[in-house]
């Protein structure tokens, strides 16, 4: 049996991670090792994203980066994920870097295919081949933090977005077998629960079950806080609002992916919903939990987007108030519907738009910060930077690796805990406090 150390490069979402995770989950389960050291690695797992044209050049960077450590003690390269699932016609006969190609479902064919390239000493494209069955994981996240990927797939049809291309339809996993995941997963602070839309959990099966699913992994004991992300805005339901609001453990805060505010441009991206409706869901959510936090994302320079359609989104961030958002400038990609669409808008006139509504939306958030100044918040630890000389955390309406967080200093503090920290400053999207734990 093949006895290698193995390291992984993971790119794109927190989704993507889970399923890096298992194929590390496979790697342990036959006996070989990890490092988090590139050099030390004598298979590298190149684990990729393809949802933009930017990420695909990420990915390709990243085999051609890993593919200097032939100098050292590397042997193989594996390149896994989104990209050799959509591409890998083109991917095969190009990318001679890479040594072994696995698609988003074959995380069983790893060993046999590596076992393969070894025996042979060919490259073996091994896309579509695994069973779909999903291994248990290797957390590769700090402990007290942990993502639980509810769902594959998508079927909700925006006309700029490969995913469904990608991972196909919609498909819920079994509620028992995330409960009996998230109770192996230990002592967790703060669970993540992701999909493509965690909101229609259940959907595939008949019936919407996500609030049932949020209720049984409240159960748990061994989960402290669930954080969810992904909640299109359709699907944010009264009963899951009661819900947030009733249930300690489910942390004040929605990430809801808007994309647009102007009826015209939602309807050709194939969003259902208007800027009115989302700003009436905006205040039924703050008039049942005052103190939610939302964080949204939108696309910038989408296919005929007038001028005034972007200062209509300008204004918008500013009447809805958002703690975050995250801005895309519009990628044409083929395979969708609005590749076709007339109208594109220029490069320089995306990136602009973009840097506008960045520039709008670090004003809002900076003004809601600021609120906090003179205030104790309970903070969890991340963690130390070093660069800073203090610890780092995160409030409730921060998101790992995505929100802003909180440096603090205190006499001590542990990875995982949680602290009360009075903020004294404000940065443009972080916060400054001190601890007396």
């Amino acid at each position: 049996m093949l006895k290698k150390v193995f390291g992984m490069i993971s790119l794109g979402c927190d989704k993507n991670r889970v399923d890096g995770e298992r194929l590390l989950g496979e790697i342990v389960r036959h006996g070989c090792t990890v490092t988090d050291d590139l050099a030390k690695a004598q298979v590298l797992i190149v684990n990729t994203c393809a949802f933009l044209n930017a990420a695909r050049e990420e990915s390709l960077a990243a085999v051609f980066e890993g593919n200097r450590y032939r100098e050292g003690m590397l042997e193989k390269i594996v390149v896994t994920g989104c990209l050799p699932e959509k591409f890998i016609g083109e991917l095969f006969p190009e990318l001679s870097e890479a040594d072994v190609f696995l698609g988003v479902k074959d995380y069983a064919e790893l060993f046999p295919a590596l076992e393969r390239s070894y025996r042979e000493g060919q490259r073996i494209n091994a896309v579509g081949t695994g069973n779909g069955v999903r291994p248990e994981r290797y957390v590769s996240t700090m402990p007290h933090l942990k993502y639980l990927k509810i769902a594959d797939g998508c079927f909700n049809h925006c006309t700029y977005c490969l995913i469904p291309k990608i991972r196909g339809k919609y498909v819920s996993y079994p509620m028992d077998e995330l409960l009996s995941e998230a109770a192996s997963l230990g002592e967790t602070d703060e669970l993540v629960l992701v999909a493509q839309d965690t909101t229609r959990y259940g959907e595939d099966r008949g019936e919407n079950a996500f609030v049932e699913l949020l209720q049984k992994l409240s159960a748990l004991e061994n989960i402290r806080h669930i954080r969810l992300l992904y909640c299109y805005p359709e699907v944010v339901t009264d009963a899951l609002i009661g819900e947030i609001a009733a249930n300690p453990k489910i942390l004040h805060y929605l990430d809801i992916p808007l994309q647009h505010c102007a009826d015209r441009v939602l309807k050709l991206m194939g969003r259902r919903g208007s800027g009115k409706d989302y700003l009436a869901l905006l205040k039924k959510l703050r008039t049942a939990i005052p103190d939610i936090a939302v964080r949204t994302t939108f696309i910038t320079g989408f296919p005929t987007e007038t001028e005034e359609e972007h200062l209509a989104l300008l204004d918008f961030l500013e009447e809805a108030n958002f703690e975050n958002c995250g801005f895309f400038a519009y990628s044409r990609e083929e395979d969708t519907p609005a590749y076709k669409l007339k109208g594109q808008v220029p490069y320089a006139t995306k990136q602009r738009r973009r840097r506008e509504l960045y520039r709008k939306q670090a004003e809002i958030s900076r003004r809601k910060l600021e609120t906090y100044i003179g205030k104790t918040l309970e903070v969890v630890c991340d963690g130390i930077d070093y660069e800073k000389s203090c610890f780092v955390g995160r409030a409730y309406f921060q998101a790992y690796e995505i929100d802003g967080c909180v440096y603090f200093t205190a006499p001590e503090a542990e990875e995982g805990k949680r602290y009360s920290v009075l903020i004294t400053s404000v940065g443009e999207y972080d916060l400054y406090g001190k601890s007396e734990a």
